[in-house]
């Protein structure tokens, strides 16, 4: 048995009040505070349990449907779209990779195609200097004599080899992309007009017009020779008359050069894929020129784009005023 004693004092007197309880009392007590506390959390429990199911549902529903996408864009099963309606985290995940299943698709198609391309770009030279070769054997001279038959010779050979090279310097550009790349200082106006001059033989009957300021420039200077050779080599072979060059530092410091012509405007279809490699131009060229132009570019910080003006074409290439 518990018990208190109170004391209370009053105007009468003084009295004691004793209260007590039997310990059967405090067990019963006990056990119904520990009923009803049961149900209670019993309660919570199930209201907070169908909740978290529901909420887990919608987490997870989603992230499945995104996992089965994943595995078969891994097995290169990427013709069904990725498609989630949600505007939360989860379905700005799903927009993306929709996006890499676009670009892979893509990537894909260009792969399949650039098989086709090369193998079609390197036989024709190819079968071209075999037919002249038997012929020769033959005592037959396709040119009319053994000079000129020897010189398509040598051309297509000189075609092969450009080809090759070409396909050689994209791998090695893929393997900077991962790789630190050793700069130097160089004069970027000087290395144009280099660049041009061994142009201008090519085209004699173009006429070359140059406005470039005298402009530093930390860089790879074989890379950026390189980059310069596509682009000219693309602009001798469309430009009617004219090709202009600039080369002009910008106020928010960058460098800005333009190389215009005067050839035919570039169809939209071929300004989308203008700079991606294996793309055959306008005219059915190999398309990897100004793919690597575009790449080395891109490795010293800059942007190059490609618009039609009134009459003629403009390349134009952004670059950092100091790459370093």
């Amino acid at each position: 048995m518990f018990y208190v004693i109170r004391r209370i004092s009053s105007p009468t007197g003084t009295f004691y009040l004793l209260s007590y309880m039997w310990d059967s009392y405090r067990q019963s007590l006990v056990r119904t505070l520990f009923r009803q506390l049961s149900l209670v959390m019993g309660i919570v429990f199930v209201l907070s349990w169908i909740p978290a199911i529901i909420l887990a549902q919608y987490l997870t529903k989603p992230l499945v449907t995104l996992e089965k996408h994943v595995s078969q864009i891994a097995k290169q099963n990427w013709e069904e779209p990725v498609v989630i309606q949600r505007e939360d985290e989860i379905g700005r995940l799903a927009k993306s990779i929709d996006v890499l299943r676009n670009r892979l698709m893509r990537q894909n198609e260009i792969q399949q195609n650039s098989l086709q391309n090369i193998s079609h770009a390197l036989k024709t030279p190819v079968m071209v200097i075999r037919s002249y070769a038997q012929s020769i054997l033959d005592g037959i001279f396709p040119k009319g004599n053994l000079e000129a038959s020897v010189l398509v010779i040598d051309q297509e050979a000189e075609r092969l080899e450009k080809r090759n090279r070409d396909l050689l310097y994209l791998t090695k550009l893929d393997v900077l992309n991962t790789t630190n790349q050793s700069h130097d200082q160089f004069c970027l106006d000087e290395l144009i007009l280099e660049v041009m001059n061994r142009f201008q033989i090519r085209r004699k009957d173009v006429k070359w017009i140059t406005d470039l300021e005298s402009t530093n420039y930390f860089g790879d200077y074989e890379q950026w020779t390189v980059a310069l050779e596509n682009l000219f080599d693309n602009q001798v072979r469309y430009a009617q008359n004219t090709i202009s060059i600039s080369l002009k530092a910008q106020s928010n410091s960058q460098i800005l050069i333009q190389v215009e012509n005067d050839g035919p405007s570039i169809e939209e279809k071929t300004m989308k894929t203008l700079f991606e490699k294996f793309h055959p131009g306008m005219k059915g060229e190999f398309g990897l020129g100004l793919s690597i132009t575009a790449r080395i570019i891109k490795l010293h910080g800059g942007t190059i784009s490609a618009a039609n003006q009134e009459r003629g074409v403009v390349f134009s290439i952004i670059i950092p005023a100091q790459k370093s």
